[in-house]
């Protein structure tokens, strides 16, 4: 059971996520499956909840009033002159983002870049959970044909 606990700790630590939690528990001889899923389903949540705080943070905090007017003057011109991607390519870019296992990329640079942009919550959680899919797939197998290699 403390695997799991370390699993889920792992994949909610920040510029870590399911991209070092699944390596470590196939490496340290957990089943591929439960890993898979306990990591997965950890990212998806942590996505989740780090999109609705940072929608209720940054409302509390525009209402100071030189943030408001930075946010308005910079965040609200974007979000206008992007709008017409994010209708455009939406989730499926968001996805892309978030699944493609690189540095910097993952479910926190997700929600926040969809919050940014102005993606609705409702298509970021659909973003979310077909990059968590790819991001997940992706790592298990990097880490299963790889660890192939040490053990016997």
């Amino acid at each position: 059971m403390h695997q799991i606990v370390e699993l889920i700790l792992i994949t909610l630590a920040p510029f870590l996520e399911l991209r070092a939690s699944i390596p470590y528990g196939i490496l340290i001889g957990m089943d591929v499956w439960l890993v898979f899923f306990v990591c997965v389903i950890t990212n998806i949540i942590l996505g989740l909840v780090v999109y609705y705080l940072l929608d209720k943070f940054i409302h509390l905090v525009v209402k100071i009033k030189w943030i408001g007017k930075i946010y308005d003057k910079i965040v609200v011109k974007v979000q206008h002159r992007l709008k017409k991607y994010v209708e455009k390519y939406g989730e499926w870019g968001v996805a892309l983002f978030i699944g493609i296992p690189l540095p910097g990329s993952g479910v926190y640079s997700g929600a926040l870049g969809s919050y940014l942009i102005g993606l609705k919550y409702k298509k970021f959680i659909i973003a979310e959970i077909i990059g968590v899919i790819i991001a997940g797939a992706i790592i298990t197998l990097i880490v299963v044909s790889g660890s192939s290699l040490f053990i016997k």
